[in-house]
């Protein structure tokens, strides 16, 4: 508080990534340039799409993905934070969250490869053959040099968890050139530091399906993260990792507040395969603060953790 200026400009940064956008709030000390920072949040966001694009053939995850079998590839520090947080969530919520699930992605015709409408839904076979060759327990990453294994065949796809690391790392490098209060935005994903200038937190309201009569929250984002994860825009596009198909507990939406939007981006997709009463347990096990909402014949309803309910109270 004590460098709170009510005078001091917000400055506004945006532009296209992941396919999405990414917008910056920022308090910008003065006498610093603006382009500057706007040239260094492009080239940020430019080196993790060439890690981690599924879009991308050029991007070391394309690379990794056509890998033969057995060979391994020494990861940047980017990737290997994904993916070592990936493997210890996809762990504890029993691959409800999975990396892995790339051929399945592609498979249904969200992925980078084009799919003829004739063939969706795709054959039972085609997802059993898909899912042989997928899952978490088959890679092998070891932490101390950052090397991660292809098995053979498998595919990654961080799409549930590479814009989250991205709004991350836009954060820390801001207050790495001395921008402390911002508040970053990729495709519906946020993360807040410091406070306004006139001594407010961010303040971001939680995302709500259109239509839905469900209690809107508003959310302080004071060294907080939130992401929200759903089928509401798309339709049924989160594949369980788990049966190969869309995931079936009537998730209309799940909105994760964590430390990081890693942590968040990831933990709202696998809520959003577990469903409420599974992840509620997952929820109130590990502490994670959420928001789940369900539309169960026709009736909405929200479901609310205990650590977020505790968030709410203070």
């Amino acid at each position: 508080m004590a460098a709170c200026d009510p005078s001091m400009p917000v400055s506004v940064f945006g532009g296209e990534t992941m396919g999405t956008r990414w917008n910056v709030l920022a308090v910008v000390p003065r006498p610093c340039s603006v382009d500057p920072i706007r040239t260094g949040i492009a080239a940020r966001l430019e080196s993790i799409v060439a890690q981690m694009s599924h879009w991308s053939d050029d991007s070391l995850l394309s690379r990794f993905n056509r890998a033969p079998p057995g060979q391994w590839t020494t990861l940047p520090p980017d990737f290997a934070t994904v993916v070592a947080r990936g493997l210890s969530i996809a762990a504890i919520t029993g691959g409800a969250y999975d990396p892995t699930i790339g051929r399945l992605v592609d498979l249904w015709g969200y992925g980078a490869t084009p799919v003829d409408a004739q063939d969706l839904p795709p054959s039972a076979g085609a997802i059993l053959s898909s899912l042989a060759t997928s899952g978490w327990e088959r890679l092998t990453y070891t932490a101390g040099d950052r090397r991660l294994r292809q098995p053979g065949g498998l595919s990654l796809d961080l799409s549930g968890s590479a814009k989250g690391f991205a709004v991350d790392a836009l954060a820390d490098w801001l207050e790495g050139i001395g921008v402390v209060h911002s508040l970053i935005e990729i495709g519906g994903e946020f993360a807040g530091r410091g406070i306004r200038p006139d001594g407010e937190p961010w303040w971001v309201d939680l995302e709500v399906p259109p239509g839905l009569s469900v209690q809107p929250l508003r959310i302080a984002l004071h060294g907080l993260s939130v992401a929200t994860s759903g089928d509401y825009r798309r339709g049924a596009h989160t594949i369980d990792p788990r049966t190969g198909y869309p995931a079936s507990h009537h998730v209309v939406s799940a909105s994760v507040i964590a430390d990081t939007t890693l942590d968040a981006d990831i933990w709202a997709t696998a809520l959003t395969v577990t469903g409420a009463d599974e992840g509620a347990r997952l929820a109130a096990r590990y502490g994670i603060a959420a928001q789940i909402v369900t539309m169960i014949d026709g009736l909405p309803a929200q479901h609310i953790t205990p650590a977020l309910h505790a968030m709410l109270a203070d």
